[in-house]
């Protein structure tokens, strides 16, 4: 895959709804989110869909009493921000549902029971409860596509998902296991929001992701885990672990995920990586901010973003960094953030023969390392003479 496909893959993951990059100079959880607050209008304007709606064929006009459908787009029902504790029967030509930032707690499969149509459901900002889901509710819609269940309190996912699924949203719960029975069959899916819940090492073992062939994206973002987590997919292009507990990555651990384009795994434990742990022919964005690191690793030749700041650096080996030169395949580094650590002299200028095509050099502030000792002055001894050293009186002058 040439870099500009590359590029063109990593810009549509980019796009999906979750997917964002930030420096935190605090652990994510310790900040407070500020629900979204929709307006209370109808929304003056709607998602651009795919389906094609020919004017001159009369479509159904049913809707339910509590949400509103667009005479220009019949096919999607807004039953946002409303107040609803159920969710109202659907109609079956409705292909679009939005049931967002409402007080539902469960989902009946009565209310799916006609339908068979729908490919996208936003059941998030609600506080639905996994008792309270009806098992195969969403098995049985074979036609969905993507389904939003971020931000209500689930404590895992719903079982058995339709095979159909490509995109599924489940942070902001309180999951603490991944089931086989929930993901399996899901080999469609490319897109996977596991962030911001009580996820452990336990949860992840196993085989529980690789059979997800397809998978693009993973994020596990704000969970509970202690090392990598195993058997990840060939497929996968993103891994995002910021803020866990992570103090290690094994010898060889990317070698399962051979054509991984961006990794993120700051405000983590990290204390020192193997060196060549990150040699992979088609990684462009490594985040490895708020560890612990302290020494230089080797950078791949197609990386072009790194973050290393708020580690633990006294100096930036920049040969270690580039080992070797060759100017007809120049490393692409664009970009590195090193503030925040402990150095105490500016990055050797060998790095811009290193990495050609870097534009930005992110010194910023260090911080004091209390234990650092400068190197002893040593005062350069008196030089003696051989023999007899003459008494310094005898040269004072006589009055």
């Amino acid at each position: 895959m040439g870099i500009l496909n590359h590029w063109s893959v990593l810009m549509l993951l980019l796009g999906a709804e979750v997917m964002y990059q930030q420096d935190y100079d605090e652990p994510y959880d310790s900040y407070d989110f500020e629900p979204e607050v929709p307006p209370d209008i109808e929304p003056p304007a709607f998602p651009h869909h795919t389906d094609y709606v020919n004017v001159y064929v009369p479509y159904p006009n049913e809707c339910a009493r509590e949400c509103f459908c667009p005479p220009s787009y019949p096919f999607a029902m807004y039953c946002e921000n409303r107040k609803l504790k159920t969710i109202p029967d659907i109609p079956q030509h409705i292909r679009h549902l939005y049931i967002q930032f409402n007080e539902i707690e469960a989902v009946n499969a009565k209310a799916f029971v006609n339908a068979t149509s729908l490919r996208d459901i936003n059941l998030s900002h609600n506080h639905i409860k996994s008792s309270m889901v009806d098992r195969g509710v969403f098995g049985k819609l074979k036609n969905l596509i993507q389904l939003h269940l971020d931000y209500n309190n689930l404590e895992e996912v719903p079982a058995p998902l339709p095979n159909t699924l490509e995109r599924l949203f489940l942070g902001f719960n309180k999951i603490s296991k991944l089931s086989a029975d929930a993901l399996q069959d899901l080999a469609k899916v490319t897109m996977l929001d596991l962030c911001n819940n009580k996820l452990t090492d336990a949860a992840v073992k196993g085989k529980i992701l690789s059979g997800m062939k397809s998978l693009m994206q993973i994020n596990l973002c704000n969970n509970r885990l202690k090392s990598m987590p195993s058997d990840l997919p060939a497929s996968l292009l993103q891994l995002s672990l910021e803020n866990n507990s992570i103090s290690s990555i094994p010898e060889g651990y990317f070698k399962k995920t051979p054509n991984l384009m961006s990794l993120r795994i700051s405000h983590n434990k990290l204390k020192t990586v193997p060196f060549k742990v990150f040699n992979l022919s088609s990684l462009m964005e490594l985040n490895l901010g708020h560890n612990q690191l302290s020494k230089a690793f080797f950078i791949p030749r197609a990386l072009e973003h790194l973050y290393l700041n708020h580690n633990e650096f006294l100096d930036l080996n920049v040969s270690l960094l580039c080992p070797t030169i060759q100017p007809t395949s120049p490393n692409l580094l664009t970009y590195i953030r090193i503030d925040h650590n402990k150095l105490r002299v500016p990055i050797n200028t060998y790095i811009y023969l290193c990495f050609p095509r870097i534009q930005n050099i992110f010194y910023g502030e260090q911080r004091v390392d209390d234990n650092y000792l400068p190197p002893p002055v040593i005062q350069p001894s008196r030089p003696r003479s051989r023999g007899n050293v003459p008494d310094e009186t005898q040269f004072e002058p006589s009055d």
